[in-house]
C-alpha cells in the first residue's frame, strides 16, 4: 500500500502545504542583526546654502530634498579641509590631511618639474600614503561587504584606495589625476552602478557605494532642458549654468535612489549625504569667488551632512557641530565593523539612534595650499587652522608656500580672526580685540588639537 511518510519528497511537500515556506539558514538571521548597506554621497564643489531644503531660493533639489527630510540632518556640517584632494582622503581614511599627509591636490611644479621623472616618482609617493591606512572599504570588506567607487577619486585605481568593484584605473593612467573613467558616473547614466547593485543582490552581500560624481563641478555643461529653468534676462549665464549643474546633480541621486528602490533594497540602506568642499560662482566668469574653495571660510568648508535611514533614525533637524571627520567611525560603527583606535572623529550612531545632543564643544579644520611644497613636511604648505565653538570661529593664518591659485588665499589679514558666526555668517568682522581671552583659549585648543605626530611649536603669521 502506497504510503506519504514513505516518500521523502511528498513528506516535504504536505509539510510545506501545512506549515508554509521552510526557514533557511539565511532567512534565520534576525532582521536586527543584518548589515545595512551604505550608500555614501559626495557632492564636487557646492556651496552649503545651494539646496532648496538649505533654504536656497532658486535651485531645485527636490530629489535632496526628500532625503533630507527624511534624514538626521545637520545643518550645522564642516569639511575639515576644503580642497577636493585631501577632503577625499579624509572621507577614504578618517584623517585629518595633516596625518594621512594629501594636503593638495598636486606637488608644486615649483619644486616638481611636470615633464620629469622626479615629478611623475611625487605623484606616486603621494598616491602611495594611502597605503598606510585601512580605507573604509577596506575594512568594510573584513565584514562581508562588497563595494563599489564611482566618480572622483585621486589615490590611484579603486582596487588602491581598497574597493571590490569600480571604475577608476588611476595614476599613471590618462586621467588618473581626477578619476577618469569615474568621472563619467552620473553625467553619462548609472549603468555601472545599477549592475553592482545586481551583483550584490544576487550574490545577498552588504554593500558600500562611493558615489562622488564630478558634479556640480566644472565644466558647467547642464543639459539645456535644466539650464532653461535658471536662465533670466538678468541673471547672469554663470549663475544660471552653476544652478543647473546642482539641479543636474539632484537629479542624479534621484535616479540613485530609484535604482536602489527598484531593486527592494532601500529598506536596509542607508544614504550619507556630504559635499567635499565648498563653491561661491563668480558673476562674473566660471571660476569661484574668493571665501569659498579652498578658504577656510564658511563657504569653503562648511556642508549639510545627513544619514538617511527611516528604519531606524527619526528625522531630525539639528545644529549640533558635526564633521566630515566622524564619517569614517560611523559608518564602520553602523556596518558593526570595529573602529580603529586612532581615528579622530566621533561615533555618532548611538546620537543618530537616540536624537540626544552630541557631546562635542568644539570642531576643528586646517588649510593647505593647492601645491604641496614638500610631500613629507605638511607644514611647508599649511595655510590656516581653525577652531568653532558654538557660536564662534577663530581662525589663525600662517606662512605656508603658495604656488598657484595664490589669489585664493590673500592672507591679508595675519592677526587672529574671530567671528561671531551667528551675528556674521559670511565672516565679515573680526572681532578678536573685543574678546582676548576667548581667542587665547581657543588659540591653545587649537595647537592641542593639531595632530600629534605632527604637532610642533608653530606661530601664526603677524
Amino acid at each position: 500500500m502506497f504510503r506519504l511518510a514513505d516518500t521523502p519528497i511528498l513528506l516535504a511537500l504536505t509539510l510545506l502545504a501545512i506549515f508554509g515556506t521552510p526557514i533557511s539558514k539565511a532567512d534565520d538571521r534576525s532582521q536586527e542583526n543584518q548589515k545595512p548597506n551604505i550608500v555614501l554621497i559626495i557632492s564636487d564643489d557646492q556651496a552649503w546654502s545651494d539646496y532648496s531644503f538649505m533654504g536656497h531660493e532658486t535651485i531645485q533639489t527636490p530629489n535632496l530634498d526628500r532625503l533630507a527630510k527624511e534624514s538626521v540632518l545637520f545643518r550645522r556640517g564642516y569639511v575639515p579641509t576644503s580642497l577636493c584632494r585631501p577632503s577625499l582622503a579624509t572621507l577614504l581614511t578618517g584623517h585629518y590631511a595633516s596625518t594621512h599627509g594629501i594636503t593638495g591636490n598636486d606637488p608644486s611644479p615649483k619644486h616638481f618639474d611636470r615633464a620629469s621623472v622626479h615629478y611623475k616618482q611625487a605623484c606616486a609617493d603621494l598616491i602611495a600614503k594611502i597605503d598606510r591606512f585601512k580605507t573604509v572599504p577596506a575594512l568594510l570588506q573584513e565584514q562581508g561587504y562588497l563595494s563599489h567607487q564611482s566618480g572622483k577619486l585621486w589615490e590611484g585605481s579603486y582596487k588602491n584606495s581598497g574597493f571590490t568593484h569600480g571604475m577608476t584605473r588611476g595614476f599613471p593612467n590618462n586621467g588618473g589625476r581626477h578619476g577618469d573613467d569615474g568621472l563619467k558616473i552620473g553625467r553619462e547614466g548609472l549603468e555601472p552602478i545599477a549592475n553592482f547593485l545586481d551583483l550584490a543582490k544576487r550574490d545577498s552581500k552588504p554593500f558600500f557605494l562611493w558615489y562622488a560624481p564630478f558634479l556640480p563641478h566644472t565644466p558647467h555643461n547642464p543639459p539645456q532642458r535644466i539650464l532653461a529653468k535658471y536662465q533670466t534676462a538678468d541673471r547672469p549665464v554663470s549663475i544660471a549654468k552653476y544652478y543647473a549643474m546642482c539641479d543636474w546633480f539632484d537629479e542624479t541621486c534621484g535616479q540613485l535612489v530609484d535604482l536602489v528602490e527598484r531593486r527592494e533594497l532601500a529598506e536596509n540602506t542607508i544614504f550619507i549625504y556630504v559635499t567635499d568642499n565648498g563653491w561661491i560662482q563668480d558673476p562674473k566668469s566660471r571660476k569661484y569667488a574668493p571665501r569659498s574653495k579652498q578658504s577656510p571660510n564658511e563657504g569653503g568648508t562648511r556642508t549639510p551632512i545627513f544619514f538617511h535611514w527611516p528604519k531606524k533614525f527619526k528625522a531630525n533637524d539639528r545644529n549640533d557641530l558635526v564633521s566630515s571627520i566622524d564619517l569614517v567611525p560611523t559608518i564602520l560603527s553602523l556596518a558593526q565593523a570595529a573602529i580603529p583606535s586612532d581615528l579622530p572623529g566621533l561615533d555618532l550612531t548611538n546620537n543618530l539612534r537616540s536624537g540626544d545632543p552630541i557631546e562635542r564643544k568644539q570642531i576643528f579644520g586646517e588649510g593647505f595650499a593647492h601645491d604641496i611644497a614638500d610631500i613629507d613636511k605638511p607644514e611647508a604648505s599649511l595655510l590656516y587652522r581653525w577652531c568653532i565653538e558654538g557660536k564662534w570661529k577663530l581662525l589663525l593664518t600662517y606662512d605656508g608656500e603658495v604656488n598657484r591659485y595664490a589669489s585664493s588665499h590673500p592672507r591679508n589679514v595675519k592677526v587672529p580672526q574671530l567671528f561671531n558666526l551667528t551675528d556674521d555668517p559670511t565672516e565679515q568682522t573680526n572681532l578678536a580685540n573685543s574678546h582676548p581671552e576667548l581667542v587665547q583659549r581657543l588659540s591653545k585648543a587649537i595647537a592641542n588639537w593639531y595632530p600629534v605626530h605632527e604637532r610642533k611649536t608653530l606661530t601664526a603669521a603677524q
